[in-house]
């Protein structure tokens, strides 16, 4: 029987340590995405949360969640201590605890995830209300004391249906909080039917106060999600069709402002509100495994390091249970990295195949104080401090200190939970950095250089957990009070920091607790981009100038008469003809490529116009296997919107399935490139899609890929209507190789 109890007393430590979140230390960790397998087979719009329990916490939507499942899933939660290796928790609903409010029958999409004084509170999309006839999506909310629930609906939604025209209602999907620098709510979401929008919250988050800005065009965007950094507000957001099996191009892309509000530019300055929509591209598909990578949020790892959490489609393998139906869509992460203040996943290299090092969830000191009894690791000043329900408390009338036997890196990332009713914080030698709540700020205080402090929100709630964190690099001290590490700081201040002290410590005045305290070396932050396509030297034989007839090589399928070269260009008007699916109608104008990689570029200068809707007419490049088997590198009107589309048509198991991915934003004059290589080990061929609104600075975008063997040809397209009359003028059509 001893032995008996000893084994079980074994094997009870044992599981312990292998789902504590203290057990995922090791910077030199690998993972591979999926990361939601084997947990999930599809687990598509993931919102990350660290709990104020240490581990992490995703939700997502999962209908079904496995392969050859038929469980209908409302909203699954899956928890992991590393952010790599997830197992399935729960539903966030059953059907007798989904809103009342909602359909029979709804969906329950595209959840956020928060911790708002207290308690946690998501966000969800409502497809179906019984508040009106007909589709009339909305936004839900509903609350919980942990992750894992119970979770309460909210009686009513925080947003409700909003009618649009022509009897229809917004979609109002894909909700994500953000809470400003004032501690002042803000709700994010929309789709493509309305753009997107965000509105002003109640203080508990569970209400709009005031009317929706509206933040992005419609026919652009969805799955909006916003982080603020160096002063700025970051929109994410996703592009183009997210579900189109093996043609799926889904991307996200980003805008930034001064303003929770917007208006929100790209990196070129241009306006997600504009007709020629700006975006800057976060993360596209490369070329392997993964396509239609979206929908994302972001999570910040012990050592300071951003990741991006998102879903994809493996392209050889996009649906669930047969060869048309429900894409799966397995949760991807990938570093996010901010390269001259822009955010790009992994340097612009895209989504990760193969094994990759893992995010730092503990460092060098790394406590959770659930084992009831302080480690040898801590040297108290006083006996003011003890442990109390899985937390350090501290409870002295004066100011005492809590000192590790870790040594301080020189590059550091220091984060914790605290909630206080004196002060609370870290100390480094002389250095302090304290959440004071009679001083009602962050505070800093640094030898030589004073006292600083940076005002918190009116209505904070220091009785509730808030995290605080504190990055030491390069002469330079930041430090920031969050609610959940989610981005969104409500105080937040930087300061030269001179000094070098091998000492940390916690330190506290009057009753505070302190929870899940983290030292590691802080994550060292790429600066560079990952290469793009080489422009090599000019194959004169393979490209065309278009300064007389044209050149020799050139062949037409359903040849164009009121195509001509005249005056060193090919003046070609839109034809009131398309390629997509079987009504094959547009000619095309094609040659053999070269060999090996190379690149082809035109400059194409068409006048779409702005703001009027204009379906589809549009210009540009194409990779051409046969009608039925291309990518489309176009300036195209998407009805209000002017847009660069990288399409793609393909054969699946006996259907055609087209999908398309997006670029920056066009103007009337564009320079287009298709970059093509041939993978060395399938033989694949690869074209990524490149433009430039200038002929110098170019943006490249994602990837499509057509099977090994014969070569695409090349070429030039003009069609999809032609009301009103619109001509695409070509400069030249040039081949450069590798």
């Amino acid at each position: 029987m001893a032995r008996f109890l000893d084994r079980m007393l074994a094997l009870a430590v044992a599981l312990t340590v292998a789902l504590s979140p203290v057990a995922a230390a090791d910077s030199s960790r690998r993972y591979a995405n999926p990361v939601s397998a084997p947990a999930a087979d599809t687990f598509a719009d993931p919102a990350v949360i660290r709990g104020k329990d240490g581990f992490w916490y995703a939700f997502g939507t999962g209908d079904p969640l496995r392969r050859g499942e038929h469980v209908h899933r409302l909203l699954p939660i899956m928890r992991s201590a590393d952010l790599t290796r997830w197992e399935y928790v729960t539903d966030v609903f059953t059907q007798a605890t989904r809103p009342r409010w909602a359909a029979h029958g709804a969906g329950l999409w595209a959840p956020d995830i928060r911790y708002v004084d207290g308690r946690y509170l998501l966000y969800f999309t409502v497809t179906d209300t019984v508040l009106n006839e007909g589709g009339d999506a909305a936004v839900g909310g509903a609350t919980a004391p942990s992750p894992t629930g119970p979770w309460t609906a909210l009686d009513a939604p925080v947003v409700p249906p909003v009618p649009g025209d022509q009897g229809r209602f917004w979609s109002i999907l894909d909700p994500a909080m953000l809470t400003d620098t004032a501690g002042k709510r803000w709700l994010y979401y929309g789709s493509y039917y309305g753009g997107l929008f965000v509105v002003p919250l109640s203080d508990d988050g569970t209400r709009k106060t005031g009317a929706a800005t509206r933040i992005a065009i419609g026919d652009r965007y969805e799955g909006a999600y916003a982080v603020r950094r160096n002063g700025w507000y970051y929109l994410f957001a996703s592009s183009a069709n997210c579900c189109v099996g093996p043609a799926t191009g889904y991307s996200v892309f980003a805008g930034r402002s001064r303003s929770p509000t917007g208006p929100f530019t790209d990196r070129d300055g241009i306006s997600l509100l504009d007709s020629r929509t700006g975006g800057t591209p976060v993360v596209q598909q490369h070329g392997n495994r993964w396509i239609g990578t979206g929908h994302n949020s972001v999570a910040t790892d012990a050592a300071g390091q951003d990741w991006l959490l998102y879903h994809g489609i493996d392209r050889s393998d996009p649906y669930l249970d047969e060869p048309h139906g429900v894409n799966m869509r397995p949760m991807l992460l990938d570093r996010l990295d901010w390269i001259d203040d822009w955010p790009t996943v992994r340097a612009g290299a895209g989504a990760s195949t193969g094994r990759q090092r893992a995010p730092v969830t503990s460092g060098v000191v790394d406590d959770r104080f659930e084992r009831g009894v302080l480690g040898p690791g801590w040297r108290a000043s006083s006996p003011g401090w003890r442990l109390e329900s899985g937390a350090l408390r501290h409870a002295s009338t004066g100011t005492n200190r809590l000192t590790s036997a870790e040594s301080l890196p020189a590059n550091a990332f220091v984060e914790l939970d605290v909630r206080v009713d004196g002060a609370a914080g870290v100390s480094f030698g002389g250095t302090t950095v304290m959440l004071d709540r009679r001083a009602a700020a962050l505070v800093t205080d640094v030898p030589g250089r004073g006292v600083r402090l940076t005002p918190l929100p009116p209505h904070f709630r220091y009785s509730a957990w808030h995290s605080l964190t504190v990055r030491l690099r390069g002469g330079e001290l930041t430090a920031s009070v969050t609610d959940a590490r989610l981005g969104d700081p409500v105080a937040e201040q930087s300061r030269d920091f001179p000094f070098h002290t091998e000492e940390f410590a916690l330190i506290a005045r009057g009753t505070a607790e302190f929870d899940n305290v983290s030292l590691a070396h802080a994550a060292q932050p790429v600066r560079r981009s990952s290469p793009v396509p080489h422009i090599g030297r000019l194959d004169r034989t393979a490209s065309d100038e278009f300064d007389g007839a044209l050149s020799s090589g050139w062949t037409w399928v359903r040849g164009d008469p009121a195509a001509t070269v005249h005056g060193g260009s090919l003046r070609w008007p839109a034809q009131a003809a398309d390629l997509v699916g079987t009504n094959n109608t547009a000619g095309i104008l094609l040659r053999d490529p070269p060999r090996g990689d190379y690149v082809v570029e035109t400059r194409l200068d068409l006048d779409l116009g702005e703001g009027t809707v204009r379906n589809f007419q549009q210009a540009g490049l194409i990779a051409y296997a046969d009608d039925d088997d291309f990518a489309r590198l176009s300036h195209v009107a998407i009805w209000n919107t002017r847009q660069l589309e990288f399409g793609r048509e393909l054969p699946h198991a006996g259907r055609l399935v087209y999908g398309q991915l997006t670029l920056t934003a066009p103007a009337p004059r564009i320079w287009l490139r298709l970059a093509h290589s041939v993978d060395p080990v399938s033989g694949e061929h690869r074209f990524r899609g490149g433009a430039s609104r200038d002929g110098e600075h170019w943006t490249w975008g994602g990837t499509w890929t057509f099977p090994a063997g014969p070569a695409p040809r090349i070429g030039l397209v003009s069609h999809g209507g032609d009301s009103p009359p619109v001509t695409a003028t070509f400069a030249y059509f040039r081949v450069y190789r590798g």
